[in-house]
């Protein structure tokens, strides 16, 4: 791998675009002392801080062409100003490479030409990641649909869905149930020229443009592409062009861990992030953010001597697939040991924690809103945020383990998981509005996976609070996990008086964009 290298210091101009509100304690106080208690802590772990970690990520994009996507010189240098701060600061830094196949897009046509000739544009579809090259015309088939609001569409998912599917023709399939790669191999396998998968629709959030990649072991060799739920619905019998110009190319990349200098060995907890973008933009809310808050929390909590073992993580590869996760817990070579799984107590999640149209969104561990449930002691986890945002007077909702994030790999080997979400691609709708405002029928990140995901794209209000949620837990289970393995914590950070505390109404109160007990 091409030796990494620490961009320079972030520049006066950078700093002075921020939005410097509150009053914290000052920085050398926060940098001297323990910050051993939920007090100390969420004092300081301020916004001004984590958006400087922000800035300095945009900046390693600017210089990078706009990307620090992995397997890029952009996000080397993401992962070596993670590094070398962390270990300034006293942690233990591994990094972990690996290698994954990479796909570039050099270009995306999508038209229909008969009835009513139309070119769309890339607001209207999305060349899928790992597609297969091709320039292909022919007639759209349906495969299997199952339309409406509340379908439980399996679309694609059988070898069976294409039992009178015209061999030469373009696939039109629906989104749900089995993964897109699959709905591909399928189509592939039965004849199919080019494949369109549409959202799925069965509710509002599920309607747009999926941006949604087939994983890099799918091995598919036509080009597919997806496209909302209400264009897709009327694509059966038209005639298609679909264009697809891309390359597929080994790499490397790597893991950024971190681990705490004091805690239990043999009971470890984990707070993770992807560090990386799309090779479309720099990815400062996707997911700058989470890797912001990690990095400024785990300098926050340097000098704490934790009761339990504390292991940061900054995933490489996640835009890819999920590779440097999956990888961690299962790849033989660098993957954890059986005595390094039995130790791992939890995983916290934090994967796009500031959209500029956010809602508060707890992933759904008990399996209450979404009918998935994680791991035993993910419904613990999921209440410990719930009581965060209750004691600080803000609203929450579920959000599913859809498998669309670094938690996926250690939910299928049975660890412990949760975290938050503020949306990506998903539709705000009214009623969360009257919870969070912003605006009903937009994106909750209308930047998502595009260029103008930058250091501007972020709410300033969910980036703070979440912050400190993302902290307030940390510290938590740095301390105790008796609610999730029985192992007791000392003193103050007993889980029965951190519930008792937290249930007594307001623990903070918020205050133009800070969160002070």
């Amino acid at each position: 791998m091409e030796t990494l290298k620490l961009i320079s210091i972030i520049s006066a101009g950078a700093l002075a675009c921020m939005v410097v509100t509150g009053a914290a304690a000052g920085e050398k106080s926060c940098e001297k002392r323990s910050n051993n208690n939920h007090k100390k802590l969420l004092e300081c772990v301020t916004i001004e801080a984590v958006r400087a970690h922000q800035a300095e990520l945009q900046l390693i994009a600017d210089d990078n062409g706009g990307t620090r996507a992995s397997g890029t010189r952009g996000f080397d240098d993401s992962a070596w100003y993670i590094g070398t701060t962390l270990e300034a600061a006293g942690y233990t830094v591994e990094y972990q490479p690996f290698e994954f196949s990479t796909y570039e897009q050099f270009a995306a046509e999508f038209e229909q030409l008969e009835p009513n000739p139309t070119n769309y544009s890339t607001t209207d579809f999305d060349g899928m990641t790992y597609s297969g090259a091709g320039d292909v015309t022919a007639s759209a088939t349906a495969v299997d649909l199952d339309l409406g609001l509340e379908n439980v569409s399996t679309s694609g998912c059988e070898a069976t869905d294409f039992a009178e599917f015209r061999a030469g023709d373009i696939a039109v399939i629906q989104r749900g149930a089995c993964s897109f790669g699959l709905k591909a191999i399928n189509a592939e396998a039965a004849g199919a020229v080019g494949v369109v998968i549409f959202n799925q629709g069965n509710t509002e959030e599920r309607k747009g443009i999926i941006n949604g990649t087939l994983g890099e072991s799918s091995n598919v060799g036509i080009p597919v592409i997806d496209v909302g739920y209400d264009l897709g619905v009327t694509l059966n019998g038209r005639t298609l062009r679909i264009l697809i110009d891309s390359a597929v190319v080994i790499t490397e990349t790597l893991n950024v861990l971190a681990e705490s200098r004091f805690g239990d060995p043999d009971n470890v907890i984990m707070a993770g992030g992807h560090l990386d973008s799309v090779a479309g933009g720099p990815g400062i809310n996707d997911n700058g953010s989470g890797s912001a808050a990690l990095l400024e929390i785990a300098l926050k909590m340097a000098k704490v001597e934790t009761v339990n073992k504390v292991r940061f993580a900054w995933w490489g590869a996640e835009e890819s697939g999920l590779i440097g996760s999956t990888a961690y817990i299962f790849d033989p070579e660098f993957g954890i040991t059986q005595e390094e799984y039995e130790a791992l107590a939890l995983y916290l999640n934090f994967d796009m924690v500031g959209s500029p149209n956010y809602v508060f969104g707890v992933y759904d561990g008990d399996g209450s809103d979404f009918g998935l449930v994680g791991p035993p002691g993910s419904d613990a986890i999921e209440a410990t945020f719930e009581q965060f945002y209750r004691a600080a007077g803000e609203p929450s909702q579920g959000t599913p383990f859809s498998g669309r994030s670094d938690y996926s790999a250690f939910i299928q080997v049975g660890i412990p998981a949760g975290g938050l979400f503020t949306g990506a691609e998903g539709i705000k709708t009214p009623e969360e509005v009257a919870l969070y405002g912003g605006v009903a029928g937009e994106q909750y990140d209308p930047c998502y996976h595009a260029p103008c995901d930058t250091f501007d794209n972020v709410s300033l209000k969910a980036l703070d609070v979440n912050s400190d949620a993302i902290a307030y837990a940390i510290l938590k289970y740095a301390m105790s996990t008796e609610t999730i393995n029985g192992v007791k914590g000392k003193g103050n950070f007993k889980e029965r008086k951190l519930a008792m505390d937290a249930e007594k109404g307001k623990m903070f109160e918020y205050s133009g964009s800070r969160l002070q007990q």
